[in-house]
């Protein structure tokens, strides 16, 4: 069942390694096929090193497992909560990448300072509310994607492509998975940005917005311009 979306799944999911997200097994990259409801994520605690396509675990939206003979990641139920929210979304990466985690574990949104950060956000990467001591106790990741709902709360998701959990870490995604890896590829490197941007100016002011908006809307916008055609 979905041969060819499991293979991409590992393969996303090896290139998350590839691209310096992920140490140890901390990371997971899922995808949803709209048709069946079926969602297509790595396997818990599973060595990247030794993983391959038919490891990748099959689950309904209620997050059964349809097939595959390993437990899914833990952060599932995170992923589940994504897509039943956000209809947009094609797939879910979460890794634990080190300036996009130092920025969570500093409850601080990643601001929106320059161009660059503006070609794939239109505004900062946002940081959501520290969950409550009910909300570890009682469904743990099942809560953290709630909490990543309640702070899009008039967002699009497709306009701001990824999250930080506050004391966590982030969440990437995209309408499919090269774009969700993409993404989580470019937070990490705006939070370096941004990071070291600080380091050097402390008091450094958000990128005007006119400037913002014309970066975001060239790329993204109904009228976008930047690109090839087709």
């Amino acid at each position: 069942m979905l041969e060819w979306l499991k293979t991409d799944v590992c393969a996303m999911n090896l290139a998350l390694v590839e691209e310096g997200l992920v140490t140890q097994t901390w990371g997971n990259a899922s995808a949803i096929d709209r048709d069946t409801g079926r969602i297509v994520i790595k396997p818990s605690g599973v060595p990247y090193n030794d993983m391959l396509p038919e490891h990748m675990v099959i689950t309904d939206l209620n997050g059964a497992v349809v097939e595959g003979d390993l437990k899914p990641s833990v952060d599932l139920p995170a992923h589940l909560v994504l897509y039943a929210s956000f209809p947009a979304l094609g797939a879910v990466v979460h890794t634990h990448s080190h300036f996009a985690t130092c920025f969570a574990q500093a409850r601080r949104a990643v601001p929106c300072l320059g161009t660059t950060h503006a070609d794939y956000f239109h505004g900062e990467v946002p940081i959501t509310d520290a969950l409550t001591a009910e909300e570890v106790a009682d469904g743990y990741e099942n809560s953290i994607g709630k909490v990543i709902v309640r702070r899009f709360a008039g967002l699009d998701p497709l306009a701001f492509p990824g999250v930080l959990c506050a004391g966590h870490a982030p969440f990437a995604w995209g309408r499919g998975l090269m774009q969700a890896v993409e993404n989580a590829v470019v937070l990490e490197e705006l939070a370096r940005m941004a990071f070291h941007t600080l380091m050097i100016n402390p008091a450094a002011a958000p990128l005007e917005s006119y400037l913002l908006d014309k970066h975001f809307l060239r790329k993204h916008g109904q009228s976008a311009y930047y690109g090839q055609k087709g």
